[in-house]
């Protein structure tokens, strides 16, 4: 089982986001705000940073900070 799927992710988390999804030179750690079952990329997470900037994107690009 990959590691992503094995992630309990819920509203609250602290997450950090992988520069792939950010186009940022760093890691960018923020709270989950959303998740969903998207029925084409399965789960989908909503982080906000401290910035107020929303980034979001399949499980994969992210990990917990």
């Amino acid at each position: 089982m990959k590691e992503e799927m094995k992630m309990d992710v819920k509203k609250g988390d602290r997450l950090s986001a992988d520069p792939r999804l950010t186009g940022l030179d760093t890691w960018v750690d923020g709270e989950v705000i959303d998740i969903e079952q998207n029925p084409f990329k399965g789960i989908v997470i909503a982080i906000k940073d401290n910035l107020g900037r929303i980034f979001f994107g399949e499980m994969k690009y992210f990990k917990f900070s």
